[in-house]
């Protein structure tokens, strides 16, 4: 378990998740660990099997990460969920009081305010368009602002579904150890705290543009292979009305699964960099239940003087930039690693497999008459007559491989930074 003794205190702060899926259940473990919240209110919205001790059997069991008790203190652990009460909806996890709502499902119905919640991290992924209206009829993030909340923390990216609107100035995206300092307190009211695969992808290149600069990156594409999210069959199903990709409702149990990503659009709103860069992010989904990897392909534009791009100098990059990195969200390493052996590791963005980095440099030939315009006048009244002939460049393809483990061990845990750092600034 990390150590998170140095946080300070919650100021009376209480912390409200709405939603207790994989990420809303692993949100309330690391809140549990951290202990800077001295309360934490769980909306449900419905009743969870016969009584809260359902829930509880839920909260202190988990198949990837174990027990909650162990989680908190490996061989010596011991049962932490107690007094649990039906009646108020209330249990005592680990010396945190927990207490769960179980009455609305739309955020606008929800009274955080009755509950002292002014914070909320929002875990549901349904609420994820922040142009929605409050009162919404199926409902909107902003209904929990109604509820007396002053900051919502989304643990997605945001999906604004009319393209026509743009993205409200009390709404920001931002990934911690990139754009973090985005987030002003005074404005914003709703943050995204993006996703795991963006995450992962936004500390992958980030030290490349610090290192060699964004315009000699020509072009970049990523794939993930990723694992199941709760979302997909276990076994096939008849997709719903209006589906149109069929492979979503084929078994994950069975199957590697060709998918999407919004990693590339994302990655724009806290890299703008970004935007100017070719860009292409795949998704393949396999049958695991944590632990992804990201393989990067830069294209980069070699300098006529100075040191060639080999596998070397890339991994100096990264190993040079985890060593600068003061919280650890970027990790360098030369071991050979299979996917479970990043499973729980703390607070990991990004686990760079030095190990398989590949680079191979390669001149390649522009015919300058097919690329530059020929015969237009120009600004004098000249004319142009262009250039004429083939120039070679130099250029170095980098494959990069990096780890993540999209549940608790990353996200959940950068969740939690991003989640503390909003609640410290209140």
């Amino acid at each position: 378990m990390e150590d998170f003794s140095k946080d300070i205190a919650g100021k009376d702060l209480v912390l409200g998740i709405n939603g207790l899926g994989r990420i809303g259940k692993l949100t309330l473990w690391h809140h549990i660990a951290r202990k800077y919240f001295d309360e934490v209110v769980v909306n449900l919205g419905r009743d969870v099997g016969t009584s809260l001790k359902d829930l509880a059997h839920y909260l202190e069991r988990d198949s990837t990460y174990g027990s909650l008790g162990g989680y908190l203190y490996g061989h010596k652990a011991r049962r932490v969920i107690q007094d649990i009460d039906e009646a108020s909806g209330t249990m005592t996890v680990d010396g945190i009081r927990v207490s769960v709502l179980r009455r609305y499902r739309n955020p606008g119905d929800i009274d955080w305010r009755e509950h002292g919640v002014r914070l909320v991290v929002d875990t549901t992924g349904q609420f994820l368009d922040p142009t929605l209206s409050p009162d919404d009829p199926k409902g909107s993030v902003r209904g929990h602002l109604e509820g007396g909340v002053e900051k919502v923390i989304v643990s997605a990216p945001f999906k604004i579904k009319d393209e026509t609107r743009a993205m409200p100035d009390d709404a920001v995206t931002t990934v911690m150890g990139i754009n973090e300092n985005d987030y002003d307190p005074r404005v914003h009211r709703i943050i995204s705290n993006a996703s795991c695969t963006t995450t992962c992808l936004a500390h992958m290149i980030k030290p490349l543009m610090d290192a060699f600069g964004p315009q000699r990156i020509l072009t970049a594409s990523m794939a993930t292979v990723h694992a199941v999210t709760g979302s997909q069959a276990v076994l096939d199903r008849l997709p719903k009305r209006g589906a149109s990709d069929l492979r979503k409702n084929r078994s994950i149990m069975n199957n590697i699964i060709l998918t999407t990503t919004g990693a590339a659009k994302t990655l724009g709103l806290v890299i703008p960099e970004m935007k100017k860069i070719g860009f292409i992010a795949e998704s393949v989904r396999i049958p695991n239940s944590t632990g992804s990897l990201i393989i990067l392909v830069v294209n980069l534009q070699e300098e006529p003087s100075g040191e060639s791009i080999r596998r070397e100098v890339v991994n100096a990059v990264y190993e040079e930039s985890a060593g600068r990195d003061p919280r650890g969200y970027l990790h360098y390493t030369e071991e050979q690693n299979v996917s479970s052996d990043i499973i729980g590791f703390p607070r990991a963005a990004a686990i760079i497999e030095g190990h398989e980095t590949h680079t191979r440099t390669a001149e390649v030939g522009i015919d300058l008459e097919k690329v530059c315009q020929i015969g237009e006048q120009s600004a004098a009244g000249e004319v142009d007559k262009g250039v004429r002939g083939m120039v070679r460049i130099a250029i170095t393809q980098a494959v990069i491989y990096g780890w993540y483990d999209n549940e608790l061990g990353g996200y959940v845990n950068m969740l939690g930074d991003r989640t503390v750092s909003v609640a410290e600034a209140m």
